[in-house]
Parts: C-alpha cells; structure tokens; sequence
C-alpha cells in the first residue's frame, strides 16, 4: 500500500506545484497589463479555475497523502520528516495568501506590482528544493 499511497502523492504534488509555478506568473501578467481590462478578465477566468480546480484539489490531495505516508512511515526518529512538515506547512500558509492575492486582483484592489509578483514566485522554487531535500537526503 505504501507505494500506492507514494505514487498518488507525487502524483499530487506535482499538480499542486503546476498551481503554485503559474499563479503568480498570471499575477505577474495582470499586473503589468492592469489597463486592458479585456486581457484583465481573461486572466481573472484563469486564475479562478486554476486555484479552485487544479491548486485546492491537489493541495489536499498531498497533504492527505502526505499524512497517510507520514503515518505509514513512521515519525519517531524521523527529524528530517520534522522539517518537511514544518516546510509543507509554509507552503500551505504561501497557497492561501495566493488566494488573497488573486480575490484582490478579482476585485481590483490589489496594489502590488509585478515585481512584487515576480519575487513572491520565487517562494515555492525555495521551498520545494527545501522539501524534496529532506525526503531524498534524509539529514536528520
């Protein structure tokens, strides 16, 4: 079961990542081309369908999988677990400030720029090197 369970939850990530990498680029677009209001609420379409039928969905199939291994695994001794979820925690807390970001563009509200954007898309590239990390060299 295990393997099953591994298999769906790169799976999983992997989708969750696709999310993660494209919502601030489409951040990045609406913000730069904030005056044409025709591309703006394509961008809006697309950034509502990727949060809501891409991102939520593999979000929680990760973590659910995530805790099944985590559980099948085993977390005594386990420091290096420790810290993925400690790292994993912080891209959930990043994957819900997108989604202020994208009700606040939604709205036009949001203030921040496009360079703004194009470093905040920087966070989840630290993150995932961080995380796949600990589960491939184990250091704890």
């Amino acid at each position: 079961m295990y393997d099953w369970v591994l298999w769906f939850h790169v799976i999983s990530f992997i989708s969750w990542f696709a999310a993660l990498f494209y919502m601030p680029r489409l951040f990045v677009y609406h913000a730069e081309n904030i005056e044409n209001k025709g591309f703006v609420e394509i961008v809006k379409i697309q950034e509502y369908k990727l949060i809501k039928y891409i991102g939520a969905p593999a979000m929680w199939a990760t973590l659910i999988s995530g805790g099944v291994l985590a559980y099948l695994y085993g977390f005594a001794g386990n420091g290096w677990l420790h810290v993925k979820i400690s790292l994993v925690v912080l891209l959930v807390v990043f994957f819900f400030s997108m989604e202020k970001y994208r009700k606040d563009l939604a709205a036009d509200r949001c203030t921040k720029t496009a360079k703004f954007f194009r470093i905040y898309n920087e966070i989840p590239t630290i993150l995932m090197l961080l995380i796949v990390a600990m589960v491939v060299l184990k250091p704890f």
